[in-house]
């Protein structure tokens, strides 16, 4: 096609991360079309808006975003406050997509069905590069097509969440008692209590969302005495579950961590690890679960199952196009050893931008939650900047971006112990959280520190950092 740089760019997801990438790209003079799933903008956060994230504002605001609502008279949220997912998109999310310029460039209840090259298949090699992209999508039941001249996909991995099985399949039963298992965050304090209060529930998965639903049902507790609340760990690793507490530069991820860990200690809840489902079966009007704990065979009779044991993206969309990912964490090849979950446990993430989420189908990218895979460490700042970098890219501007910035707090997500931890923590990557006075990631940072070294390796200051990486 002659005249394929007049195609806009399409956008796949009206979340935080695909309204920044409109934003950067209206900023840049070139035109979106934003394809939402959802009535409204950041329907995934809906789903999970009653919980509070980690991050202050400060660190859910893009720059590009935040310059369009400025103009139009929007007054910015407290930076230092916390805000729920629901907030996010009241106050942040709604307002930008309504602005005008934005609001004629967004299509809602469209939902992607696959992304192709007009005329070609994944095979067909021969003017790849300057044929232009082909999105369907359905609207109110009907196929449609738009043509792109780059697409950039930001629909998250929110609806692909992982099954119970600690092998990556659904374990025999998960499928026929869908109807008594849930995956992700309920809100198990507020709408969905009648469901969680007073009943037998078993919460699966060592990460933040899991110590949220753990926490909440612990209040739901206070006031009603009958739940009782276990919590399974498909792996005896609480390293990066309670994090480094009052060091993390995140604070309520950090105390997150501590309540969680005192709920431990106090006996609040039963604790299982290492904890492997093999089989869950029907009981009258409850749940037999048959698994595997620390090597020996416990059965557990539940009313209810939380899983929460992360998320992975959907590739279906994608099968037409020529995308390079790596076959473990499923994230852009050049991506992927920045986060993978086995090596990563502590420090910041690298900076990284149009070069590392480049694949062989020039102009297509992943981004946002859904360019890290199945790693678990996402946040929105960082999204942010990959969309920054790749429109530089897409406007014609290389030098920009390759010029990464990305500011993120030091996490410290370091290992701890607890009773009943086979690891030892000085055997780990950090050894524990510092002392609270140290200028130090972790216990082993500090030694490190002490001794006139530059530091361990898992972070080397507990203040935030600016890094810049220019290709």
């Amino acid at each position: 096609m002659d005249h394929i740089s007049d195609l806009p760019v399409a956008v796949i997801g009206a979340g935080p991360v695909g309204l920044a990438a409109a934003a950067h790209l209206l900023q840049r003079g070139l035109q979106p079309v934003v394809f939402e799933r959802g009535e409204g903008p950041g329907s995934s956060l809906i789903e999970w808006g009653h919980v509070r994230v980690f991050s202050p504002w400060q660190y859910v605001l893009d720059k590009a975003a935040l310059e369009l609502l400025e103009q139009s008279g929007w007054t910015q949220p407290d930076p230092d406050a916390l805000p729920t997912g629901a907030q996010i998109v009241e106050r942040y999310l709604v307002p930008l997509s309504r602005l005008p310029n934005v609001a004629r460039h967004i299509k809602y209840n469209a939902s992607v069905q696959s992304i192709t090259r007009l005329g070609l298949d994944k095979v067909a090699s021969e003017g790849r590069d300057g044929t232009p992209f082909v999105v369907r999508y359905m609207v109110d039941g009907i196929e449609r097509k738009l043509m792109a001249r780059a697409v950039l996909d930001a629909s998250g991995t929110w609806l692909r969440p992982n099954p119970i099985g600690i092998d990556g399949l659904p374990v025999p039963g998960e499928r026929t008692e869908r109807g008594r298992i849930r995956y992700g965050i309920p809100d198990v304090g507020g709408r969905e209590i009648e469901d969680y209060a007073d009943k037998n529930v078993l919460v699966i998965g060592s990460g933040h969302s899991a110590i949220n639903v753990v926490l909440a049902l612990l209040d739901v507790q206070k006031d009603r005495t009958n739940t009782t609340i276990t919590w399974a760990l498909r792996r005896n690793k609480i390293a990066r579950l309670l994090g480094g507490g009052l060091n993390d530069q995140l604070p309520a991820r950090g105390a997150l961590g501590l309540a969680a860990k005192d709920a431990i200690e106090s006996g609040r809840l039963k604790l299982l690890a290492p904890f492997s489902v093999e089989t869950i079966e029907p009981e009258a009007h409850a749940l037999r679960v048959n698994a595997q704990v620390a090597g020996s065979l416990e059965v557990l009779e539940v009313d209810r199952i939380i899983v929460a044991t992360g998320f992975r993206p959907d590739l279906e969309i994608l099968s037409e196009l020529r995308i390079d990912l790596d076959n473990a964490v499923e994230s852009p090849r050049q991506l992927a050893p920045m986060i993978d979950p086995n090596l990563h446990s502590c420090g910041t993430v690298p900076p990284h931008g149009v070069d590392e989420l480049s694949h062989s189908e020039r102009d297509f990218y992943i981004v946002g939650s859904k360019s890290y895979g199945r790693a678990p460490t996402f946040l929105m700042a960082t999204g942010y900047e990959q969309v920054r970098s790749v429109v530089a890219e897409l406007a014609g501007d290389p030098v920009a971006a390759r010029q990464v910035y990305l500011v993120l707090p030091e996490t410290g997500v370091c290992n701890v112990t607890l009773p009943g931890d086979t690891d030892d923590a000085e055997t780990g990557c950090c050894g524990g959280p510092a002392p609270v006075a140290a200028d130090a990631c972790c216990v082993a940072d500090a030694a490190a520190k002490s001794e006139s070294k530059t530091g361990c390796g898992c972070g080397s200051s507990s203040q935030p950092k600016e890094m810049e990486t220019v290709g």
